[in-house]
């Protein structure tokens, strides 16, 4: 089998990549992720690089050269003569700044495409064996993550040199959820990373709500995926016509001319994606934007409907469980693209006829709730459908305050919604008032049923 090591670079390259792992801590950090002892070819070398990082492994932090310098002097005793020799003379070597002059920028590149090509290979082998059980899911997601390693240069966030960052609205890119209302509570809609939730029981328009928010993005001139897992995509399709011309669903077919001549002045991009309900996963989504943007195509906004229907990657007994990972890996996608992302979910049983649905109402798994950064309700009860009415309550948000309730009027024959200020209602008020309507609707029916009789 050939030896895999850094060999064919010579001895000053593998000296000067032992030094660089010792003076140049953000290197270090993003070789280590692929970097194996064993590729040095010298045994005083191999020795060398596992001290640096087994100290960081131990404190948290690289050794500073006189931290090595002691380490050498009393902790590898256990090591034969010859090799204890040979490293610290490697170490005054670079104390004397007497190690090669390779260049620095060469070696960093060098190694790390060397490294990240084995750990590549790696990732290739390990998949020929899953290829037998057809776990596509698993081999995409063993070969992205080799592809990742030792990839990553950054050092992090400057809390102090980039303090004007975090007060720039531009950082967020926020995208507006074409409600002026829920706009102001979110510091201008959801941004890049962001994971937003809309929560409602079965038939109370999550789907609607989710295309209405993508339609407000394309007015904008957004890029934006939909992700269909319950309707085709000719139906969410229609939807998007409807919504963005007004038109109702029923008279769309005898108007397509005019609904045509208004939807190609609409600025933005939309593809809608189909999968068959619990077929696709996260990974599924994670490959589908993946061909877009190597296609050159931007991408500004993801919307999945929902998540509840997706596939998990691994299974769970526990369905909270599969649920909960779902969540977070979609709000992982939001980050990795950089993207605002919005989704739905449905409630349970005690959410159907609830005049404001809160968290306890979610379906399944209450955990879901922790990843996302925004999380609205809508409820409507059959007199709120009957007069077009219902409610939004802001379950949830990082972004702002929460816990306050907003009208809302919804036409599901045109796909429009509109949202109306808080009423400083609280919950238990709201559900007075309408306890009371109830109560006297019922009255009102058996006073002209008396009269009928």
């Amino acid at each position: 089998m050939e030896k895999v090591d850094f060999g064919k670079f010579g001895k000053a390259f593998q000296e000067k990549l032992g030094q660089l792992l010792l003076d140049d801590a953000g290197f270090a950090n993003q070789v280590g992720e692929v970097l194996d002892f064993n590729y040095f070819e010298l045994k005083y070398l191999q020795l060398f690089s596992k001290l640096v990082f087994d100290y960081k492994v131990q404190y948290g932090k690289y050794p500073s050269r006189s931290t090595i310098e002691t380490i050498l002097r009393s902790e590898i005793s256990g090591e034969n003569e010859t090799l204890q020799k040979q490293v610290r003379d490697y170490y005054a070597r670079i104390v004397s700044d007497t190690v090669s002059k390779v260049d620095e920028e060469f070696v960093k590149h060098k190694s790390l495409d060397f490294c990240r090509k084995q750990k590549l290979r790696g990732a290739f082998l390990k998949s020929i064996d899953l290829m037998e059980s057809s776990d596509f899911d698993e081999i995409s997601q063993i070969i992205n993550e080799a592809l990742k390693l030792g990839s990553d240069n950054e050092t992090g966030y400057k809390f102090i040199e980039q303090f004007e960052q975090r007060y720039d609205t531009k950082a967020r890119k926020p995208i507006s959820t074409g409600w002026d209302v829920i706009d102001k509570l979110t510091k201008s809609g959801l941004g890049s990373g962001e994971l937003g939730v809309v929560i409602a029981p079965t038939g109370a328009g999550k789907s609607m709500i989710l295309t209405h928010l993508g339609a407000a993005a394309l007015k904008l001139g957004k890029k934006v995926v939909h992700y269909t897992l319950e309707l085709s995509d000719t139906s969410v399709g229609l939807r998007y016509d409807a919504c963005l011309t007004g038109v109702s669903l029923n008279s769309l077919m005898s108007l397509k001319d005019e609904v045509f001549n208004e939807i190609v002045e609409v600025p933005g991009k939309l593809t809608i994606k189909e999968y068959p309900t619990k077929s696709a996963t996260t990974e599924t989504i994670k490959n589908h934007l993946s061909r877009i943007l190597q296609r050159g195509e931007e991408i500004d906004m993801v919307i999945v409907d929902y998540a509840d229907l997706l596939r998990p990657r691994r299974y769970s007994k526990e369905v909270r469980h599969n649920l909960e990972t779902i969540y977070e890996e979609l709000r992982g996608i939001a980050q990795e693209f950089e993207v605002p992302l919005w989704t739905a979910s449905q409630t349970n049983r005690s959410g159907l006829n609830a005049e404001v649905i809160t968290m306890e109402a979610i379906s399944e798994a209450f955990s879901k709730c922790f990843v996302a950064d925004f999380i609205f309700t809508s409820s409507r009860t059959i007199i709120d459908k009957q007069t077009n009415g219902g409610r939004f309550f802001i379950a949830k948000s990082r972004l702002g305050p929460d816990g306050i309730i907003c009208p809302i009027h919804m036409d599901t024959s045109k796909v429009f919604i509109d949202v109306f200020e808080p009423t400083g209602d609280t919950i238990a008020e709201v559900e007075n008032v309408s306890a009371k309507k109830q109560e006297e609707r019922m009255k009102e029916k058996y006073r002209k049923f008396k009269g009928n009789k």
